[in-house]
């Protein structure tokens, strides 16, 4: 395979007409020049150079891949100013993961932010309804950044960046509707809108609940933290619901949870974090989970 300083060379003796200007242009030697050309050529198979009495000029061989040196130059030239470039932070691609509940209120003013600021950086964003398996995406390689709930333990460096509560919301007309607060005695036996195992919220509340001597009784389930908020409100039964899923201006009926419940929620990166990636997390870092709802 021919090195990218035979080509250089190459080039240089075309584009100079001589040797003598060619490793001039270069800064090299003549021999160390000439070498360069003589190993080129032996790869190939073939002068690529005529040697004349005044300077040289290139053979129909030396013509026919003198674009293609060319091209390849340029392209070795753009991945070392590309490579920099995401090195410095300026330009790249990040694969962010984030809990589907949390994309909205925590991620989404960051992505705003970095779409204006950093033009230049592409975000590639897969959601994920479990935070161990977007642990695992992150163990995997296959993303950069995971923002959600804390997983279970993971090779990656976790950073927590704030909290949210767990809240019930409680259809209309139910009982429960003017208690100041929701305690797992009053879940025992009422139709809860509950969640998919694919969701990490179902085993983490049915664990809690088991601690407390209930079983939650599901009437239906749901992926979807938000959607299960809504189903909620429409009667179908009482739904635990991270408040990042609320939606804007909810119009259902909420209640906090006696004693008060509440998950950490962290900014994960793998065991190397580049120049860019730490920026990111900065970010959210700083701006931690935004307003919270009470």
């Amino acid at each position: 395979m021919p090195t990218l300083r035979a080509l250089e060379c190459f080039v240089a003796v075309v584009d100079a007409g001589s040797v003598t200007a060619g490793a001039a242009r270069l800064h090299l030697s003549q021999p160390a020049l000439s070498h360069q050309l003589a190993t080129l050529e032996a790869e190939i198979g073939t002068p690529l150079l005529d040697r004349l009495p005044r300077g040289v000029r290139p053979t129909p061989t030396g013509r026919a891949v003198l674009a293609d040196a060319r091209a390849a130059l340029a392209a070795a030239e753009r991945l070392l100013r590309t490579g920099r470039a995401a090195a410095d932070g300026d330009e790249g691609r990040l694969r962010l993961g984030c809990a589907e509940s949390m994309t909205v209120p925590i991620l989404a003013p960051i992505l705003r932010k970095w779409t204006r600021k950093y033009p230049h950086i592409g975000l590639d964003l897969t959601e994920f309804a479990s935070a161990n398996v977007m642990a695992e995406a992150i163990d995997d390689g296959d993303i950069d950044i995971a923002v959600g709930p804390a997983p279970a333990p993971s090779s990656g460096t976790t950073t927590e960046i704030g909290t949210e509560d767990i809240v019930a919301v409680v259809p209309e007309g139910l009982d429960l509707t003017d208690a100041p607060a929701i305690s797992w005695a009053d879940l025992a036996g009422r139709p809860m809108v509950h969640y998919h195992p694919s969701n990490g919220l179902r085993g983490w509340f049915d664990s809690v609940a088991a601690s407390h001597g209930v079983h939650l009784e599901a009437v239906s389930h749901t992926r979807n933290a938000s959607t299960a908020a809504q189903l909620a409100h429409a009667g179908l039964g009482i739904a635990l619901v991270p408040t990042t899923a609320l939606p804007t201006r909810f119009a259902g009926i909420v209640k906090p949870l006696r004693p008060p419940l509440q998950r950490s929620v962290v900014v994960m990166v793998g065991t190397r974090a580049d120049p860019l990636t730490r920026r990111f997390v900065a970010d959210m870092v700083a701006r931690g989970t935004g307003a919270r709802r009470n």
